[in-house]
């Protein structure tokens, strides 16, 4: 930090410092004693009527000059504070803005995911009743081989394939039953 630009901190510091002190009751009370005590030195003596007004005058006016200086830069302060808020406010009303715009697209994913597990739950279904039909198809040939001899090897063997697959595919519906 430059020397400048502390000189001036210190100065908008001790602006801000004195400002504050003059709005208050201590300084009502120190005004009120120094004017008293400047008319009671003409009656003491002490200086002319004149010259007092002169001097009280004066003094007054330069301390209007500088309290006036001083009010104008707390609120020189007082404006750039408000601007820094303003933009602060701003940002931070774009940062819900995009908040809100996430939060919709959350919304709508969930929507979209929830549409995909109805759907894979419809398909599912649909593979468990194909594969009782094709249960209720192995029983039948089940039961009309163990009534009849079996006639060949290989109508025994298609039906153990037939069981192999559907076993398999029991166990695909289980697993995909389990992964939901």
């Amino acid at each position: 930090m430059s020397i400048r630009e502390r000189q001036r901190k210190v100065m908008e510091k001790s602006a801000a410092n004195l400002t504050k002190w003059i709005g208050s009751s201590a300084s009502v009370v120190l005004h009120t004693l120094l004017f008293i005590t400047a008319f009671t030195v003409p009656y003491l003596g002490l200086m002319s009527f004149e010259r007092m007004l002169l001097v009280l005058t004066t003094i007054v006016s330069l301390e209007a000059i500088y309290l006036s200086i001083f009010i104008q830069m707390s609120i020189n302060m007082n404006n750039q504070n408000i601007e820094i808020i303003q933009g602060d406010i701003e940002e931070l009303g774009e940062d819900i803005d995009e908040i809100g715009e996430d939060i919709e697209e959350l919304g709508e994913d969930i929507e979209e995911i929830s549409e995909d597990i109805e759907e894979i739950q419809k398909d599912v279904d649909e593979i468990q009743k194909d594969v009782d039909e094709i249960q209720e198809d192995v029983d039948e040939i089940q039961e009309d081989t163990s009534e009849e001899e079996v006639k060949d090897k290989k109508e025994s063997e298609i039906l153990l394939s037939i069981q192999a697959t559907l076993v398999h595919l029991q166990r695909e519906i289980e697993q995909l039953k389990h992964s939901k």
